[in-house]
């Protein structure tokens, strides 16, 4: 399994009867969803049962209502209360409110990069003390720059979301959900596009796209076996360039190679990169 999540499950907060569905889909995460799909004379009700299930020793994300909405106060305190390992924070804009809330709770922060103003502050977003992601808020983002059509129209910003995190040296950031459900190919042809994009996982609105957006953010056997191949030969020969297969493999190929074999567990390659001076310079 990846060392990192690759999926992160909504669950509306005031349907405790699916929380167990939810945990039970594959999915790396479930976010206990306190704030769009939960209407207002709701909220109180969505926050006791993430609670609940928090203090069974049950492992959740929650998405609180936004720092501005008469919900959040509670909602931080409810997370406090429980434990919550990570917090999910709708409309991130502002780098103290992160700061804030960390302090508070020091959880894990994955704040949703949903508005212009949020995309324009992602760098130092990323930046903030207990930040493990930034997450990517596609639906909101369109309607608040005006755009319409797909993803591939907001490439310009979500791009922005990929460069904050390596700069920060956090985790690639989660990539908006898909809206189709019933058409699984959709939302692999989203995931795959992310990933080739710089993301990292994916958020899903239903546990039919779990499985999917696993399978696209793992790495394919194909480009395990040819990084495997790469650390050994490189083992092998010493520092510095060498060829393989006709093509030349430096210092960047080596380091692809590396990390696609770290992102996973109980791979033997890993031995030989820790046994190896040359590869102890990699972050």
């Amino acid at each position: 399994m990846s060392l990192s999540c690759r999926s992160y499950l909504f669950v509306p907060g005031d349907r405790p009867e699916r929380f167990q569905k939810a945990a039970a889909s594959g999915a790396d995460c479930v976010v206990i969803d306190l704030e769009d799909a939960v209407s207002p004379p709701n909220k109180a009700r969505a926050r006791e049962s993430a609670c609940k299930w928090l203090m069974d020793g049950r492992p959740a994300a929650v998405r609180v209502n936004g720092v501005d909405t008469p919900w959040f106060a509670a909602d931080l305190a409810m997370c406090r209360r429980a434990g919550a390992p990570s917090i999910m924070i709708p409309k991130a804009q502002r780098a103290t409110d992160l700061m804030c809330i960390h302090k508070a709770v020091g959880a894990a922060l994955l704040p949703i990069i949903e508005s212009a103003q949020g995309v324009a502050m992602a760098r130092r977003l990323a930046g903030v003390p207990g930040v493990q992601r930034l997450v990517l808020g596609s639906v909101d983002l369109r309607l608040d720059l005006g755009i319409s059509g797909d993803d591939s129209s907001l490439s310009a910003y979500s791009q922005e979301l990929v460069l904050a995190s390596r700069l920060a040296g956090i985790e690639a950031p989660v990539a908006g959900v898909t809206l189709q459900v019933a058409d699984i190919a959709v939302v692999e042809q989203d995931a795959r596009c992310s990933r080739r994009a710089g993301f990292g996982a994916k958020l899903c609105i239903h546990p039919a796209q779990v499985n999917a957006v696993n399978a696209c953010f793992q790495p394919s056997q194909d480009e395990l076996a040819w990084a495997r191949s790469v650390v050994a030969a490189a083992a092998a020969s010493g520092n510095g360039a060498f060829q393989m297969n006709g093509q030349m493999v430096d210092a960047p190929v080596i380091d692809r190679a590396t990390r696609l074999l770290m992102s996973q567990t109980g791979t033997r390659s890993l031995s030989m990169i820790s046994m190896n001076p040359y590869f102890r310079s990699f972050p």
